[in-house]
C-alpha cells in the first residue's frame, strides 16, 4: 500500500514536471500546474519532449503542404514560422537579447544589463531579419527525404541545451536558468539529456543515414563548445537569454548541415 502511494506520488510529480516544461517552453496548451519544488526537479527532463512535438508538427506540415500543392516558397515560409509559433518565440527572444548585448562591445556587466533591458535594439532587429532569412534558405534546401530527420534535430538541440543549463557555470544567481538549474535534480537531468541525445542521433541515423547523423552530431558538439567559450568569456556563464541564443543558433546550423548532407 505504501509503495503504491509512493509510485502515485512520483507519477504526479513527473506529470507536473512535464506540464511545467511544456508551459514554459511552448505555446502548446497544457493543464495549469503549480511550480512546486518537486515539479521543478525534473522539468528539464521534458524539455526535449517539446522538441519532439515540434518536430512531429514540422514533418506533418511538410507532408500536408505537399498534398495541398503549396509552392516551395510558401512551404519554406510557413516551415520557418512554425517553430516560432509552437514555442511562442521564447528562444528567439533570448537570441535577440544576446545579439544586442554582443553587438554593444561593452564590459560584462553592461552586456548583462542590456540583455535584461526589455527594449529591443537595432542590432536585435537586424539579427532577427538575418536569422530568419538564413533559416528560410536552409529550410528551402531540404529535400522531402530529409524531413523525417529534422524532428531529431529539434530533439537533439534541446538535449544539448538542457545539459548545458545544469552543467555550465551560471552568469547570475537569479534568472530563469538559475531557477531551473538550482531546483533540478542535476544527475537525473544530465542522464536524461544524454538519453534524449542518443535517441535523437539514432533517429537521424535511421531516417537520413549514419553519415548525416555523424555530421549533425559533430556540428551540435562544436556549437556546444563554442557556446561554452563565448558564454564564459563574454558573460561569466550562461543565462536564459544565452540558452535561447544557443538553441536558435544550433538549430539553424544543424538544419543547414542536414540540407547539405541530404542534397
Amino acid at each position: 500500500m505504501r509503495q503504491d502511494k509512493q509510485k502515485e506520488k512520483k507519477s504526479i510529480r513527473l506529470s507536473d514536471s512535464c506540464r511545467i516544461a511544456f508551459s514554459m517552453y511552448s505555446k502548446i496548451p497544457v493543464p495549469q500546474t503549480e511550480w512546486t519544488e518537486d515539479g521543478m526537479r525534473y522539468a528539464m527532463c521534458f524539455f526535449p519532449a517539446v522538441g519532439a512535438v515540434l518536430g512531429f508538427a514540422v514533418v506533418c506540415f511538410h507532408l500536408l503542404s505537399g498534398r495541398m500543392g503549396l509552392g516551395m516558397i510558401a512551404d519554406a515560409c510557413f516551415g520557418t514560422a512554425l517553430p516560432l509559433l509552437v514555442t511562442g518565440g521564447i528562444h528567439m527572444d533570448g537570441f535577440l537579447d544576446t545579439v544586442d548585448a554582443l553587438s554593444s562591445w561593452q564590459d560584462r556587466e553592461t552586456k548583462l544589463a542590456i540583455m535584461k533591458d526589455p527594449h529591443t535594439g537595432a542590432f536585435a532587429v537586424i539579427g532577427c531579419g538575418v536569422y530568419l532569412l538564413c533559416y528560410l534558405a536552409a529550410y528551402s534546401e531540404l529535400k522531402t527525404g530529409a524531413f523525417p530527420a529534422i524532428a531529431g534535430i529539434h530533439v537533439g538541440t534541446r538535449a544539448l541545451s538542457g545539459w548545458a543549463v545544469v552543467a555550465f557555470p551560471k552568469a547570475k544567481k537569479e534568472g530563469l536558468v538559475s531557477t531551473f538549474a538550482g531546483q533540478a535534480d542535476t544527475r537525473t537531468v544530465k542522464i536524461s539529456m544524454v538519453l534524449w541525445g542518443l535517441a535523437a542521433a539514432g533517429y537521424v541515423a535511421i531516417t537520413a543515414g549514419p553519415l548525416t547523423a555523424a555530421g549533425i552530431c559533430l556540428t551540435g558538439f562544436l556549437c556546444l563548445m563554442g557556446y561554452h567559450r563565448m558564454a564564459v568569456r563574454e558573460f561569466g556563464g550562461v543565462t536564459g537569454d544565452l540558452a535561447g541564443f544557443f538553441q536558435q543558433s544550433c538549430e539553424l546550423l544543424t538544419i543547414a548541415v542536414l540540407a547539405f548532407l541530404t542534397s
